[in-house]
């Protein structure tokens, strides 16, 4: 252990032991260092004897850096194929993640008596292409994937479009508290929409190199910019297509990203009906495309684009037409969420909980792509290998705590996250413990590999009171909570706890800071550019030689800590009068009280 991580451990003890002093007698280490001799005195209750901490060793400790590098190079081997959904990666994974929790010995999570939920999805396959036709003009051919990734969730083996119009309704978006409708009453039925990524990043009048902070929270993404979102509405306004148009800056990933993701076997949940959040055809084209297409139409994107952030905007015909033939194959099955419970020691409150969450798939197995089978599998050791084993390192801390905490922790390993966070999406329609006893999520996706930081950062900062017992956790670590850097990039709306979120849960999801302690200013953006660029969602993301999860562990410990001061306080977190989730909070905890 370096010195610096040690430093950093002894901070972040701090943490932990605070909310561990209200579980009854403590103990440690009768060798206990002098700093955690002072540490202890910090956190004993008014009035509590030294003598009350002489046996125990704090659950933190159990945390370490080489047990989660081990989980990770587990679960993203090849023997493990990628972990994709319905895969034998799937199997090998269910079967590891279900032995290590009998192993620490977690209680079943489902209330049968197994760790397993059912996740029923429909698995589709589909072959697209397209032509775009203008009138005098030679038409476009779209090729998959360079020209076109598009699929259809139709129940059909061969869906054939013909002749649909082209229209582009700038970003897609109805937001009455804004005053903006992209749509102003247009009649879109059977037309294919254009759509531009994320939601109106509007220049503030008073200085037009910011944006304004009184729409759509200025440089941060907000649901408007979400693709689902982009999809819903198309379906809303009765559109038979829509095709998002890709920008490698404003999406924070490469086209490629698409392709890998949404280019090969997609899913939803099977319920027997059309999916009600997509049209017959969803898509996304590569910007340099739409630009030409814009271009045969005499249309200029870069000026629309421009003309897409004023309100007065209006649907613009591209007196086109598009054909969609789309090959489809489908299947059903049932995918599994892993769930694991340390059951609560307060009779009259082990029936709340607190959630940990993880997803455990990803992307799989390719054998089309070029190279040996390692070179074919997308082995996801940082998304979400990482946020698994700290999952279960987690679960770990909580089985050495001395006393059980009051309230119940469960785990959840979930299944689909990279299909749509459909595993968690379910969870929360089909809870296996009510919501309106569900008092938190905090959710884990790619953890630090870079060493120790000075902060840690908030994705949706200011939306809960979490915030508020992370920053005391934090501070006890000698650290900061920061919001998150990047708030373009929409990550609070592109993992498993918006699920919950949607669902009235207050949620909580850091990401790695940016302030790398002995690093040189602007090295964690560096690397997560790097990441991004060559690793995100492809078959390099595998354990590297120069990775210090020194900084994962730091932050594993941390949310360790908030979790146990949610689980052991008085009072349920709370949505901010802000937050878009309140109002549904609020209703849950209405019909309840």
């Amino acid at each position: 252990m370096n010195p610096s991580h040690t430093a950093g451990h002894h901070r972040a003890l701090l943490a932990s032991l605070a909310p561990l002093a209200s579980l009854g007698p403590l103990a440690l280490p009768r060798t206990l260092p002098s700093i955690g001799a002072l540490l202890l005195a910090a956190v004993l209750l008014p009035g509590a004897k030294a003598s009350r901490a002489d046996s125990a060793i704090p659950a933190t400790q159990s945390i370490q850096a080489s047990a989660l590098l081990k989980h990770i190079e587990i679960l993203s081997s090849d023997d493990f194929e990628g972990r994709s959904v319905g895969s034998h990666g799937e199997d090998m994974t269910v079967d590891y993640l279900v032995g290590e929790l009998k192993r620490l010995g977690l209680r079943p999570g489902n209330p049968d008596g197994s760790y397993i939920q059912k996740v029923p999805l429909t698995s589709h396959r589909s072959q697209p292409a397209a032509v775009v036709s203008l009138t005098g003009k030679p038409a476009i051919e779209l090729r998959f994937p360079d020209d076109l990734v598009a699929w259809s969730y139709e129940r059909t083996a061969k869906l054939n479009i013909k002749s649909s119009e082209l229209v582009f309704v700038g970003y897609g978006v109805e937001a009455p508290e804004y005053d903006w409708d992209d749509f102003k009453g247009v009649d879109l039925k059977g037309k294919t929409l254009v759509m531009l990524i994320n939601d109106p990043q509007i220049p503030d009048p008073n200085d037009p190199s910011k944006l304004d902070e009184k729409m759509f929270k200025g440089k941060a993404m907000t649901y408007y910019g979400r693709w689902t979102y982009k999809y819903e509405q198309a379906l809303a306004h009765g559109a038979v297509g829509a095709l998002i148009v890709h920008q490698t800056i404003p999406a924070a990933y490469p086209y490629s990203v698409v392709v890998n993701s949404w280019g090969r076997e997609n899913f939803d949940i099977h319920t027997g009906q059309a999916n009600a959040n997509f049209p017959p055809v969803a898509g996304w084209i590569p910007l340099e495309r739409a630009k030409a297409i814009f271009s045969a139409a005499g249309l200029d994107f870069d000026l629309l684009q421009k003309a897409a952030l004023q309100r007065s905007f209006r649907p613009v015909p591209l007196h086109a037409t598009i054909d969609f033939s789309i090959a489809n194959s489908w299947r059903d099955l049932d995918t599994r969420n892993v769930v694991a419970r340390v059951e609560g020691s307060d009779p009259k409150l082990k029936d709340e909980y607190v959630i940990y969450s993880a997803h455990w798939d990803h992307f799989g197995w390719d054998p089309t792509l070029p190279g040996s089978k390692h070179d074919q599998i997308f082995h996801g050791a940082l998304d979400n290998a990482s946020g698994v084993a700290a999952l279960l390192e987690l679960a770990k801390a909580f089985k050495a705590l001395p006393h059980a905490p009051r309230r119940s922790i469960l785990f959840i390993a979930t299944t689909a996250e990279e299909r749509g966070l459909l595993g968690a999406e379910y969870y929360a329609t089909h809870p296996l413990y009510p919501l309106e006893k569900t008092l938190a999520d905090i959710n884990m996706d790619g953890m630090n590999p870079s060493g120790l930081t000075h902060d840690i950062e908030v994705c949706g900062y200011g939306n809960s009171d979490l915030d508020a017992r992370l920053a005391t956790a934090a501070k006890a670590q000698g650290r900061a909570i920061r919001p998150d850097s990047s708030t373009a990039a929409g990550y609070f709306y592109r993992a498993d706890h918006f699920e919950f979120a949607k669902a009235g849960v207050p949620a909580l999801y850091t990401k790695v800071g940016s302030d790398f302690i002995g690093k040189p200013a602007g090295f964690g953006e560096s690397r997560r550019v790097h990441y991004t660029e060559h690793d995100y969602h492809k078959v390099s993301d595998v354990p590297q030689a120069d990775w210090d999860l020194s900084g994962a562990v730091q932050d594993i410990e941390l949310l360790f800590s908030v979790g146990l001061e949610v689980a052991q306080g008085e009072h349920y977190p709370a949505w901010s009068d802000t937050a878009e989730f309140k109002a549904r909070r609020d209703r849950m905890m209405g019909a309840v009280h």
